[in-house]
């Protein structure tokens, strides 16, 4: 496991303790949450979305979050 995951791993754990749910609802629920913002963007989102690194048109959980911290002033 490369350090990335290591961090979103950790992060959807802290998610998992606080709400008590599984880690597999953790990720489903926010891979729902990216699609709908993808899905019904303004075209200013869509200028922000553009610069998120993903292999598909719409970002994983694991993508989005890497960016995110990536991009944290």
């Amino acid at each position: 496991m490369n350090k990335k995951n290591k961090k979103f791993d950790k992060i959807c754990k802290a998610i998992v303790l606080k709400n008590g749910v599984s880690m597999k609802e953790v990720k489903k629920e926010m891979q729902s949450a990216i699609n709908y913002a993808f899905e019904n963007v303004t075209q200013e989102q869509k200028l922000f979305q553009s610069n998120i690194t993903k292999k598909g048109e719409i970002p994983t959980p694991e993508e989005l979050l890497n960016f995110v911290c990536k991009n944290i002033k």
